[in-house]
C-alpha cells in the first residue's frame, strides 16, 4: 500500500510539473497555491506533501519578471515633463531677447518711428551745440581777458590800438567806435555829448555781442521744453495702437500687450534723454554767457575811460595854448 501511495504521489507531482511547464507565461503569474492545494487533497496524509513543496520555489520567478516592466512606465512621463519644461524655457528665452531697443524701434508704428528719429536728431543737435558753444565761449573769454590785460596800462586810444594790433575782437571794436566818435565830434566843445554818443555806440556793440554769443541757446531751450511732450505724444500713439491690437486679437495676454507698450514707452525714454541734457546744458551756458558779458562790460568801460582821458588831454592842450 505504501508503495502504491508513493507511486501515486510521484505521478501526481509529475503531472503538476508537466502542466506548469506547458502553461503560458501569463498563466504562470497567477499564484499556483490553489491548484496545489486542490491536487494535494486526494493524497493521503503521509509523505505526499513533500512532492508539491519542491515545485513551490519556482513560483516567485515570474513575479520578478513581471515587476520589471513597471519601471519604464514612470520614465516616459518624467522625460515628457522635462522636455516640456525645456521647450517652455526655450520659448521664453527668445521672447526675452527680442525686447531690445533696436527691435522695438523696428517693430514700432510709422508715427512712433518718426517721433523717435526726431528726438534722436534733437539730442544730436543738443550735443553739437554744447561742443560748439563750449569752444566758442572758451576762446572768446580767453581772448578778451588777454586784451584787457594789454590795455590796462595804456594811456590813450591810439596807444591801446597799437598794443592790440590788427586783431579782431570785442575790445578793438570798442576802441574803433570811440576813435570814430572823437574824430567826428572834432571842434565841438561839449565833452558830455561826445561821451554820451560814444556810450550809445558801446551799448549797440554790447547788444550785438550778446545776440551773437547766445546763438544756439534758443535751440537748447526749445529742445528742453518740448522733447518730453513730443515723446509723450509718441507714447500715447503707441499705447493707442496696442489697445487696438488687443481688441482685434481679443486677448489680454501679456505676451501680446507688452511689445506695443514697450515700444510706446521707448518714445518717452528717448524724449527724456533729449530733454534732460538740453536743460542742463542751457543752464550751464546761461551762467557762462553771463560771465562773458561781464567781461564785455569791462571792455566797454575801459574804452570809455581811454576816450575820457583823450578828451581831457585835448582840452588841456587847448587851454595851455590859449594861455600862451
Amino acid at each position: 500500500m505504501k508503495t502504491m501511495t508513493s507511486r501515486a504521489s510521484l505521478a501526481a507531482a509529475l503531472m503538476l510539473a508537466a502542466a506548469w511547464l506547458a502553461s503560458p507565461v501569463s498563466a504562470q503569474t497567477q499564484p499556483p497555491s490553489a491548484p496545489a492545494q486542490s491536487t494535494a487533497q486526494p493524497a493521503p496524509a503521509g509523505p505526499a506533501p513533500a512532492a508539491p513543496a519542491a515545485t513551490t520555489p519556482a513560483v516567485p520567478a515570474p513575479s520578478a519578471s513581471t515587476a520589471t516592466p513597471v519601471a519604464p512606465t514612470a520614465s516616459p512621463a518624467a522625460t515628457v515633463s522635462t522636455t516640456a519644461k525645456s521647450d517652455a524655457a526655450a520659448g521664453i528665452a527668445p521672447a526675452m531677447k527680442e525686447l531690445s531697443p533696436w527691435v522695438m524701434f523696428m517693430s514700432a508704428d510709422v508715427i512712433v518711428k518718426a517721433v523717435m528719429i526726431g528726438l534722436a536728431f534733437a539730442s544730436l543737435m543738443t550735443w553739437t551745440v554744447f561742443i560748439a558753444k563750449s569752444i566758442e565761449l572758451s576762446v572768446a573769454s580767453s581772448k578778451l581777458r588777454s586784451a584787457l590785460k594789454k590795455v590796462a596800462e595804456t594811456r590813450s586810444l591810439a596807444e591801446a590800438q597799437m598794443a592790440l594790433g590788427a586783431k579782431e575782437g570785442i575790445l578793438p571794436s570798442f576802441l574803433a567806435a570811440a576813435l570814430r566818435e572823437a574824430r567826428m565830434s572834432a571842434g565841438l566843445s561839449s565833452d558830455a555829448g561826445i561821451k554820451e554818443r560814444a556810450a550809445s555806440s558801446f551799448s549797440e556793440i554790447v547788444r550785438a555781442e550778446a545776440r551773437r554769443i547766445r546763438i544756439g541757446m534758443g535751440v537748447l531751450a526749445t529742445i528742453g521744453s518740448t522733447s518730453p511732450f513730443v515723446g509723450l505724444f509718441g507714447t500715447v500713439w503707441g499705447i493707442m495702437n496696442s489697445f487696438i491690437g488687443i481688441s482685434k486679437s481679443q486677448t489680454t495676454n501679456l505676451a501680446v500687450v507688452a511689445p506695443g507698450i514697450a515700444e510706446a514707452l521707448l518714445a518717452t525714454a528717448i524724449g527724456l534723454v533729449a530733454a534732460i541734457p538740453a536743460v542742463i546744458i542751457y543752464n550751464h551756458f546761461s551762467r557762462v554767457t553771463k560771465g562773458y558779458l561781464e567781461l564785455v562790460s569791462r571792455a566797454s568801460g575801459a574804452a570809455g575811460r581811454l576816450l575820457s582821458r583823450d578828451l581831457d588831454r585835448s582840452h588841456g592842450s587847448v587851454h595851455s595854448r590859449a594861455a600862451e
